[in-house]
């Protein structure tokens, strides 16, 4: 048996190595490691609980709304608050924003660029996808980021700024949009639907949106060549280099449901375990942080609200600061990819039960997002009335709260305590402390770990999509 170590990934919000052990020329087994402590949780024990809606969204320059959002509906559950209805669906608006341009941004330069490599020089494909997404030089790259710059304007329109906007409130928001300021985020949907539109799909989103089987997308495919459209380029890649059978992980997918309405979620919160087949509740009292393998103090496995983050520097068998998140005892995959399989869409259901969770369909599904969300916030910015946006809030002296959002890379906990006014407990629980985390105390490996395993050690780029597949924004990792 040898081990590689690789690491660090460029391209990549933090740090990460992966440590592979291969035996008969395949990966034995992955250990994971986020290298790098940062202890947002104990920087807040003592401060005054408002306060968690100034320091959490420094945690990440990516997905600080979505930090934000988790910290304010942590708030509003210690309060007992709902925000109101026009409240939900500015905070929906700013989430969404922020969400999307994280699928369009891991599309267009953290995933693509992989495919412009050398190594699949020959390819049918290969000019094709270095023409579009080679990095600095591709098309793609004076293409997207205009388009990324110009949607995120919707952050200056409803959030003040972006990131680290104080305008999430658990009551709703900070102030009300004022007419000129929706038509402006109602312009820049529809530059960005167009956009969408005309590169990404080559199609209208509610085409995308509505297909619904394996069968209906090969149709599409078969309709129009390779270079139609981006989307279009990286089927025909995935099709030629298999990547729906590689990146398999546990096939447990987790929600904790995104974009709430007056009644439920748009997209449902649950748990699909798909060995037994069948949608789970999701019940935050069924996790458990299990630190048996990461340089934190030794301790069972607790509830998050019951939780300590205690850094130690030397500890047997560990090899990360990551936690390790479990779900009734179980490993757990989130994302965008765990949406959609719980929300039911049938597209990605039918992928996932022929070749479980992969690197191809955790790529559709965040493009098949971006095909369903954008016509929900024109919605929701069209449902806009003259009632209130934020509703007033008490804060009590003592309690606790918790806070459950979905981020683009899938779902985010937040679970605070408050004594005398004061802030004693915070836990965070991100979308990448599930999907990488470490062994828990039984020994089974997290999603990324078990997802690695079989890959052959001839084919090095493969870990690089697999890794990629699961989006990693390790800065949000240890806390």
């Amino acid at each position: 048996m040898s081990r590689v170590v690789v690491g660090p990934f460029n391209r990549v919000e933090g740090d990460l190595e992966v440590s592979l052990d291969f035996e008969g020329g395949r990966v034995a087994a992955a250990y994971v490691n986020s290298p790098l402590f940062r202890g947002f949780e104990q920087i807040l024990i003592g401060r005054e609980p408002m306060d968690a809606l100034a320091i959490v969204p420094r945690i990440c320059g990516i997905c600080s709304v979505s930090q934000s959002a988790a910290a304010a509906a942590a708030l509003a559950d210690l309060a007992g608050v709902r925000p109101t209805p026009n409240g939900q669906r500015v905070s929906n608006l700013i989430l969404a924003a922020e969400n999307l341009a994280d699928h369009f941004t891991h599309f267009y330069l953290f995933f693509m660029p992989d495919f412009a490599r050398d190594a699949y020089r020959g390819r049918p494909w290969f000019d094709a996808a270095a023409a579009r997404f080679k990095a600095t030089t591709g098309s793609a790259t004076a293409d997207a980021l205009p388009a990324r710059a110009a949607f995120l304007q919707i952050m200056g329109s409803l959030a003040g700024k972006w990131p680290h906007s104080m305008t999430l409130q658990p009551g709703g928001v900070a102030r009300a949009p004022q007419t000129a300021e929706r038509l402006r985020v109602f312009a820049a949907l529809r530059e960005f639907r167009a956009w969408l539109e005309r590169h990404l799909f080559g199609d209208r989103l509610e085409a995308i949106a509505g297909i619904d089987s394996v069968a209906a997308l090969r149709r599409w495919m078969d309709a129009r060549p390779a270079t139609a459209s981006d989307f279009r380029l990286f089927l025909a890649i995935a099709d030629d280099l298999q990547l729906a059978r590689i990146g398999r992980a546990t096939d447990r997918f987790l929600s904790h449901g995104a974009y709430p309405k007056d009644a439920g979620w748009l997209f449902p919160r649950g748990v699909l375990d798909l060995p037994a087949g069948a949608l789970q509740p999701f019940e935050p009292a069924d996790v458990v942080e299990d630190v048996s393998h990461a340089w934190l103090e030794a301790d069972v496995p607790r509830h998050p609200s019951e939780g300590d983050t205690r850094p130690v520097e030397h500890k047997d068998g560990a090899y990360t600061w990551c936690k390790a998140p479990r779900w009734q005892g179980q490993v757990a995959e989130c994302g965008a990819l765990a949406r959609q399989v719980v929300a039911g869409h049938p597209l990605i259901r039918e992928l996932v039960m022929e070749h479980g969770g992969n690197v191809a369909s955790r790529v559709i599904a965040r493009l098949l997002e971006l095909a369903l969300v954008v016509p929900a916030m024109e919605q929701w910015l069209k449902a806009l009335d003259d009632g209130p946006f934020c509703a007033q809030t008490m804060l009590p002296t003592d309690g606790r709260g918790c806070g459950l959002v979905e981020a683009a890379r899938g779902a985010l906990g937040h679970w605070l305590t408050v004594r005398g006014g004061h802030i004693v407990r915070y836990q965070i629980i991100a979308p990448t402390t599930w999907n990488f985390s470490p062994r828990d105390a039984a020994g089974t490996p997290g999603a990324l770990e078990q997802a690695l395993v079989g890959l052959p050690e001839a084919e090095p780029l493969l870990v690089q999509h697999v890794v990629r597949s699961f989006d990693p924004c390790m800065v949000c990792t240890v806390h």
